[in-house]
């Protein structure tokens, strides 16, 4: 088990990993471009608010299917559910205490910006 916490310490999440992390990535579409995050994914019931979900906001665009939360308070970029399958939660390694996300090795990059859905 590990926890999550935002920068202000106002949400936290306890995320179920089962071992080591499956996959580290980064994705260049237009919103994670720009918050520049390193993230990891869970199954939905793997990863659970336990403080501060009053203090998460949603953020959504394009096709409006993606969640991305982010910190009322700090604005800490915590977690999002994608668009290519809602049943899985990324979460973002930088608020994972015990995690230095500059000594990953060979981060993933997701090719959100050409997204599969998009060229249907």
């Amino acid at each position: 088990m590990k926890k999550l916490t935002c920068h202000c310490g106002e949400v936290e999440a306890e995320i179920n990993l089962d071992g080591d992390l499956q996959k580290v990535l980064q994705c260049n579409c237009s919103i994670c471009k720009r918050k520049n995050a390193v993230m990891s994914m869970v199954k939905n019931e793997d990863f659970k608010i336990v403080k501060g979900k009053d203090k998460l906001k949603l953020y959504q665009f394009h096709s409006k299917v993606a969640k991305h939360y982010f910190c009322s308070n700090c604005g800490i970029y915590t977690h999002h559910n994608p668009r290519a399958n809602p049943a899985m939660t990324g979460f973002n390694l930088g608020c994972i205490n015990e995690i230095n996300t500059f000594d990953l090795k060979d981060v993933a990059v997701n090719d959100g910006h050409n997204h599969p859905l998009d060229n249907k």
